[in-house]
């Protein structure tokens, strides 16, 4: 049950993991934290959400808090409440908190929470000690389905339609696959306020997932999506809860970090923040016009870090990617929607823009199987190797070790990192030729396959 109370959130299967006396349990000990009056919650499209959703009030008012039911809505829209105010009791009040249940882009049996606490991420140490605290737990909660209904969805695209009315006109061709998750119930109502030409795929919430699974980092969910496109479209496709979103032309995908050069290319001296995977190539452009900062992977750490340094922006190359710029800092892939057909509409070429970049050669994401005890000794196991590599081994620049191990060789570099929610180390490589990429591949992970 412990690994249920993960880095940056709280994931499992309906039932068996999240069980009904947990779950509870999950609302009452979190509650007992909110300093606050009000804690926002909403669910994404899966099955087992609404029970979930009962479930976690009962756990809330138990403990003397009041909960704002959002009902079904994207993760982004659940950050957004944590922005705004509703009126409650002829009073303006604002959430202490926000759970979102959604289970992302996982298979449908699973289920789960995001948490803000004061605007802010909970997370990490938060989410571990919280974890023990329910599973030490003996309180009983009786069921208290009670809660105050409020506008989220529709202040959202409100806001949306309001913060982008310059986009009516936009002729360009839109197409959009929601992937039976949530993205859907604002996508649409958003683009037909300010008159898009757009086709929707599976844009009915359906927590089977009938059509394809809504994990758009996996291409052969791309599939119908770029059978609709042609040479004059824009595509889009989303996660489960459409905090992540795929951008496509007919002759790209395009990842977060390539969407994060040309989105600073068009604010004025960005600060950028990247995640350890994103391409040397990011970095060296954004530096050019403004200031690029490495930093940890995973959606909460790059939250904190915006905070932290004031950055316009932050990418994950998986598609997580975050506005601070004119925005509220978290991400939001229907927000980051109408910003690219923003640029769009304002004459950008996206394929041009990348045809502009220097040619690199880079690898997805390889996952290697390991243990949860094993993985992040791994990690120091082959720093202290990589004080002494191998003769073979080519020349280290630099070690960068802010997540995992980013090794910076002449012309590219290899990365190792442990992943904060499964048992696995995550690599990527990065050189000028594929070649050199296949060479650092092949040197860095005959090192890792010995400490294995």
């Amino acid at each position: 049950m412990h690994s249920i109370f993960r880095e940056y959130d709280i994931r499992g299967i309906f039932e068996e993991e999240l069980t009904e006396s947990i779950v509870k349990k999950i609302g009452y000990h979190f509650a007992k934290r909110v300093e606050g009056e009000y804690i926002a919650v909403g669910y994404d499209a899966r099955l087992s959400s609404p029970t979930l959703f009962s479930w976690l009030v009962s756990g809330i008012n138990a403990a003397g808090k009041r909960v704002l039911g959002m009902g079904m809505v994207p993760t982004g829209v659940n950050y957004f409440t944590n922005f705004v105010s509703f009126e409650i009791d002829g009073k303006e009040v604002m959430p202490s908190a926000s759970i979102q249940i959604t289970g992302s882009h996982n298979p449908p049996e699973y289920n789960g929470f995001k948490i803000t606490l004061d605007k802010k991420p909970f997370f990490g140490k938060d989410i571990e000690a919280l974890g023990r605290e329910v599973l030490a737990s003996d309180v009983e909660i009786e069921d208290n389905e009670e809660y105050i209904a409020i506008p989220a969805k529709e202040r959202y695209i409100k806001y949306m339609s309001e913060n982008f009315a310059h986009l009516r006109g936009f002729a360009k061709r839109i197409v959009a696959d929601c992937g039976n998750g949530v993205a859907g119930v604002v996508l649409e109502p958003i683009f037909q306020k300010l008159g898009l030409r757009y086709e929707g795929l599976y844009c009915d919430p359906d927590g089977n997932f009938p059509n394809h699974h809504p994990d758009p980092s996996e291409e052969e969910n791309l599939r119908d999506l770029k059978a609709k496109l042609t040479e004059d479209d824009i595509g889009f496709a989303y996660d489960g809860d459409a905090d992540r979103i795929a951008v496509l032309t007919k002759n790209h995908n395009f990842k977060g970090d390539e969407l994060a050069i040309i989105f600073a290319r068009h604010m004025q001296n960005p600060t950028v923040i990247g995640e350890v995977k994103c391409s040397q190539v990011m970095y060296d452009e954004i530096d050019k016009i403004g200031r690029a900062i490495m930093y940890k992977t995973g959606h909460s750490n790059l939250k904190v870090k915006i905070a932290e340094t004031g950055a316009d922006f932050a990418a994950e190359v998986s598609g997580h990617l975050f506005f601070n710029d004119r925005y509220f800092g978290f991400d939001d892939a229907i927000y980051a929607t109408l910003r690219v057909l923003e640029l769009l509409k304002e004459g950008v070429d996206l394929d041009r823009e990348l045809a502009r970049l220097p040619k690199v050669y880079n690898t997805s994401e390889i996952k290697v199987q390991t243990t949860e005890d094993r993985k992040f000794a791994i990690i120091e196991e082959l720093k202290n190797r990589l004080s002494h590599p191998p003769t073979d081994f080519p020349a280290i620049r630099d070690i960068i070790d802010v997540d995992g191990v980013r090794i910076v060789f002449d012309e590219g570099w290899a990365l190792v990192r442990a992943s904060n929610t499964t048992p696995v180390l995550v690599t990527r490589f990065e050189a000028k030729s594929p070649e050199l990429a296949k060479l650092y591949q092949e040197k860095v992970m005959a090192i890792v396959e010995l400490l294995l």
